[in-house]
């Protein structure tokens, strides 16, 4: 088994993609079936965008840690990370259906907001837990969408287990006016703060 080997504690298929470009092995420590994952999602009362995303990161990290401290696996370093859409103040999460995706498609229309993706690494030096996180901001401009568009992407099913309602690497890419920032930290795992986590943790990246 590889000395370079990681856990990554999330089912998106980019975030495993995204870790395969950097190159770096990993295994998928996934909740088990009685783990409430979407409680750690939930957001509290008031609460900030940068905070929620970083109290959300941090959360997961100790779920999975404990995780595979439950199941005996062996210790590696185990990575986590949640990615939210923030029109100013407001938090954009996971649609809960059609109608509440296209609502935030039709806010996002014409705006720019910030897409904020936080990774958490935890692992062990000497048998001592280390823990660190990294936050990418990004900013993503839509130009305006005509209704018809937003009612057939929403259609598609593709907004729906989004944050935002949106993948940026989906058809609705085509209405993107404008990017600054992380591409790969707009898909979910930002790249260069991941690799940073990685060299810290004593890892060849």
């Amino acid at each position: 088994m590889s000395a370079n080997l990681i856990y990554l504690a999330s089912q998106s298929p980019r975030r495993r993609q995204l870790l395969d470009q950097l190159g770096q092995a990993h295994e998928l420590l996934l909740a088990d079936a009685d783990e409430d994952a979407e409680a750690l999602e939930l957001q509290l009362h008031g609460e900030l965008p940068d905070d929620y995303v970083r109290r959300v990161t941090a959360n997961k990290l100790a779920a999975a840690l404990a995780r595979r401290e439950r199941r005996r696996l062996p210790v590696r370093p185990v990575l986590c990370s949640d990615t939210t859409v923030a029109l100013g103040r407001d938090i954009l999460g996971k649609p809960a259906d059609a109608a509440e995706a296209l609502h935030m498609l039709t806010r996002l229309s014409g705006h720019t907001h910030r897409v904020l993706t936080a990774v958490s690494l935890g692992w062990e030096v000497g048998g001592v837990l280390q823990q660190a996180q990294r936050v990418s901001v990004s900013h993503v401009r839509f130009a305006a969408v005509p209704p018809a568009v937003l009612q057939r992407y929403v259609a598609s099913g593709e907004p729906m287990g989004k944050a935002g309602a949106y993948a940026i690497q989906s058809q609705i890419a085509g209405w993107i006016e404008h990017i600054e920032g992380s591409y790969s930290g707009i898909m979910g795992l930002p790249l260069f703060e991941t690799a940073q986590l990685l060299r810290e943790a004593g890892l060849e990246v």
